[in-house]
């Protein structure tokens, strides 16, 4: 049995892709591998493409860890002084948020996932100034 693509096709007997309907073989040799005439060449789409700016960690209140907790938690995680991690932590009580650090995002992806480990609600937002 002799497969189409052994054998030497020319345009004569390559069959019309308007007219003629396409044997498997055919695809099977790639000649219908291109795209279809009859459909629109559309532009692809651009892709959404994240600010390079800053991103900004923030810590969101949760009623299940103590105050005392969070504390020790931001001490470890960003090595803030005891009197900043007591503010961030009464911001976060006070206001439901607490905006940590801000940085590339690797870093802030980071120490998102460091609060994370230690229970703690976080999430990156991007900077918009």
């Amino acid at each position: 049995m002799i497969f189409p693509c052994e054998e030497q096709r020319t345009d004569a007997n390559r069959p019309a892709a308007a007219s003629e309907p396409a044997s498997p073989a055919d695809f099977a040799c790639g000649i219908f591998a291109q795209a279809n005439p009859r459909q629109e060449n559309k532009p692809a789409a651009k892709p959404q493409v994240q600010p390079t700016g800053a991103w900004r960690v923030v810590l969101l209140n949760d009623p299940v860890n103590r105050m005392s907790y969070v504390v020790m938690v931001l001490r470890r995680v960003f090595g803030f002084p005891e009197e900043e991690a007591r503010r961030h932590m009464l911001e976060v009580h006070e206001s439901g948020r607490s905006i940590l650090w801000s940085g590339t995002r690797e870093q802030a992806e980071a120490h998102m996932f460091a609060l994370q480990q230690w229970h703690l609600t976080a999430v990156i937002q991007a900077d918009e100034a």
